[in-house]
């Protein structure tokens, strides 16, 4: 077992865990075997093992590995030692050719760096030339806690309909709602959630945390006669795009007037072909121009993204039991497929490229409405199994292998995502371009991006398949290389980046972040004065997730206080895998889980435990003045003030308390807007709950319209409140 963990730790693959302070546990010697074969290491046998620890030692003598990342202008990085009189020589992404010695400074981006050493040994690697920080948000700029603060709006996009959506939100309604934000309610920035690619066959998973493809956003979300063609059509062609006008207005009065959820299948099915229609009006000069440049700048990429959709309709959306041949997308049997099957292919590069396009234009109406920051895209932790990346990146992706989360205090039995992992070992000999294209792609229009478990930088918690998530192990990845990989793209992208740091996170990591710019994730209920309480000393200002809602709320710490909170984060109240604000404040949130069989124990514990959290939050709202002490009969109150006994009165106490934060910026989750009491997502349900296809819904469980929305008084009085309460 000695080698064995001597050949883990080579491979950054850690042999034990914690799942609370000061309790390890050994991970087995079985889980060992199969995350290392999954990183392309034999290990089964004693004598396997001692070649495997040969040949890593052997590597470990390479003059370079195969990525050097150098930082600016600090000069840190990950450039090795080297053996004296060593000549190095860099080779610039722009052409140049440059001896590197002291004083020499490198430009930003992605190089070879060649050496040669005194006794003959030559070797080259690709250098990351990485800038120290990521840039701050537009208009936050200078140090931590100074400079602007931006208060924003949170949403997912297909749950906020118009009277012109297709049955789920579009880009047409998120350009329409970014410029209403930002000009009527002052918002700075707008956060979605993923617009990844999903599996584009029936019965989609509508999770957008598990997606065919990061690299490219789903077509499903266009509006369709925002597209210039669909005013050019004719004769037959034009008749049939009125009935499916027709059958889209029936899908949206469904979801709006009828109770009925979200159904992105039946949305995507009378859009695709109204495109099919579209798709024979030929491009103007133009827009052909644009069409063949947008093609020649993605490249590859997209041609294997294209082909892989192709395809996933031909023969259904699991790779791995396509025709022979089909699985590899170098083959001669892809190329011919490729080749018979044209016009598929070109059909979704051409719905790629009207999605990019509408996609520039919803960041061009938030910028012109006057928000700073824009549009903030989401990036998930990882893709669907059998997707599009996994088709076409194959070498980058640990095969048998899924992401979650070991055990811990708060969830006994573990998680498993399902979604594979990155090979650290493929990103560094790739110079780590999959994850920089994607980062690239996500920032083409964007102003921010939040990353999704952006410990996963660090390390991952892999599961082997067919095991519990029990039986899982840690892989570490370079951090180093990620985050620098990271920030170049961010730079080049003049984007911030918001790191969702919530969960389990590792003593150094959040530290980490900050260094780099990178700003994290403080949840209200989560922000509690852990220092106060011996027994969970995590320290003030640590952000601790929880997997359930039925903590012992009699001892929990207190609120930590507005002051004591860390400036370089995105502040909110809830999140969309959290209950909403008027679901947690009234307790509804407890008699959810407890009909979804989600409770640890006894209903009226937990109730008892959720009611005297929430009096806690309302006490700490009432000391700081943030909540009257009475209600409104009972005499004078402070100017300002909501009644006590008014419904939004808390909410608004809990807005105002993220605005005494010196969070740079503030986050509003927009079903809490209008009340609405159903959360989008309940972490541990399947089919027992809709998830994700629920729209944005009022206190009475009525369906809000975009159009609703901007005329809802509350929506604009919440705003005000926050943005009068942020310039204090």
């Amino acid at each position: 077992m000695e080698r064995l963990a001597r050949l883990a730790a080579a491979h950054g693959v850690a042999t034990s865990y914690e799942p609370a302070p000061g309790t390890v546990v050994d991970v087995s010697e079985d889980t060992v075997v199969a995350v290392l074969a999954a990183l392309g290491v034999d290990a089964t046998t004693p004598r396997a093992v001692r070649e495997a620890l040969a040949l890593h030692e052997q590597e470990a003598r390479r003059l370079l590995p195969p990525t050097v990342v150098l930082r600016t202008p600090s000069g840190g990085g990950s450039l090795p030692d080297l053996p004296d009189g060593t000549a190095l020589r860099v080779d610039t992404d722009t052409g140049r050719s440059l001896d590197w010695g002291r004083g020499t400074v490198l430009p930003l981006g992605v190089h070879t760096l060649r050496a040669q050493a005194p006794d003959g040994r030559a070797a080259h690697a690709t250098l990351l030339v990485v800038p120290d920080r990521v840039p701050a948000p537009a208009g936050c700029s200078g140090p931590s806690g100074a400079g602007g603060r931006h208060v924003g709006l949170l949403t997912l996009l297909p749950a906020l309909l118009s009277a012109r959506s297709w049955g789920i939100g579009d880009l047409g309604d998120l350009a329409d709602l970014a410029s209403w934000a930002g000009r009527t309610l002052g918002a700075g920035f707008l956060q979605l959630g993923p617009l990844h690619a999903a599996v584009p066959c029936a019965p989609t998973d509508p999770s957008p945390y598990r997606p065919s493809s990061r690299r490219f956003p789903d077509p499903v979300h266009l509006r369709v006669e925002a597209v210039p063609e669909f005013a050019q059509l004719d004769g037959s062609a034009r008749d049939r795009a009125g009935t499916l006008l027709a059958r889209a207005a029936a899908l949206r009065e469904a979801v709006l007037d009828k109770g009925a959820f979200l159904d992105r299948d039946a949305s995507w099915d009378l859009k695709l072909e109204a495109l099919r229609l579209m798709r024979q009006v030929p491009l103007g000069p133009g827009r052909r121009a644009a069409y063949d440049d947008f093609l020649a700048a993605q490249g590859r990429a997209l041609e294997d993204h294209a082909t892989w959709c192709a395809l996933a309709e031909l023969h259904g959306p699991d790779w791995r039991a396509w025709p022979a041949g089909l699985d590899d997308p170098r083959s001669a049997r892809t190329v011919q497929a490729r080749a018979e099957h044209r016009d598929r292919v070109d059909l979704h590069r051409w719905l790629a490229w009207l999605t990019d396009t509408q996609l520039a234009h919803a960041q061009r109406a938030a910028r012109d409405a006057g928000m700073a920051v824009g549009l903030v895209h989401d990036l998930a932790i990882g893709v669907h199994p059998h997707g599009a990346d996994t088709w076409s990146q194959q070498h980058a992706f640990a095969r048998g292998m899924s992401i979650g989360a070991p055990p811990d205090a708060f969830n006994a039995h573990g998680q498993d995502w399902g979604l594979p992992p990155w090979r650290p070992d493929a990103l560094a000999d790739s110079g780590y371009g999959p994850y920089r294209e994607v980062v690239a792609g996500l920032l083409r229009h964007a102003g921010a991006v939040r990353m999704d478990h952006v410990m996963g930088h660090f390390r991952l918690w892999w599961v082997p398949e067919g095991r519990p998530p029990t039986e899982g192990a840690y892989v570490r990845y370079d951090a180093e290389a990620m985050l620098g990989a990271l920030a170049l793209e961010a730079h080049r992208a003049g984007a911030a980046v918001i790191g969702e740091d919530l969960g389990t996170v590792e003593d150094g990591v959040r530290e980490e972040l900050a260094s780099r710019g990178i700003l994290g994730t403080s949840v209200l209920w989560f922000e509690r004065d852990w220092a106060a309480a011996d027994e969970r000393g995590a320290g003030a200002g640590a952000t601790h997730a929880r997997e359930t809602e039925e903590d012992d709320a009699d001892h929990a710490p207190p609120p930590l206080p507005p002051e004591a909170w860390r400036a370089d984060c995105l502040a909110t109240v809830t999140t969309h895998d959290l209950p909403p604000t008027a679901s947690r404040l009234s307790g509804g949130h407890v008699a959810l889980r407890h009909g979804l069989g989600l409770l640890g124990g006894l209903l009226g514990d937990a109730e008892h435990a959720d009611a005297a959290e929430t009096e806690g939050w309302l006490a700490c709202f009432r000391a700081l003045g943030l909540l009257p002490e009475h209600g409104p009969d009972d005499g004078p109150r402070e100017a300002g003030l909501p009644d006590a006994d008014a419904p939004d009165a808390a909410l608004l106490a809990a807005h105002r308390f993220l605005a005494r934060t010196p969070a740079r910026m503030v986050g509003v989750w927009l079903p809490d807007t209008v009340g609405d009491h159903r959360p989008q997502n309940v972490p541990g349900t399947c089919d027992a709950y809709p998830n994700w296809r629920l729209p944005v819904s009022d206190a009475d469980g009525r369906p809000v319209s975009l159009e609703t929305l901007a005329a809802t008084p509350r929506v604009h009085a919440l705003f005000a409140d926050l943005r009068a309460a942020l310039a204090r």
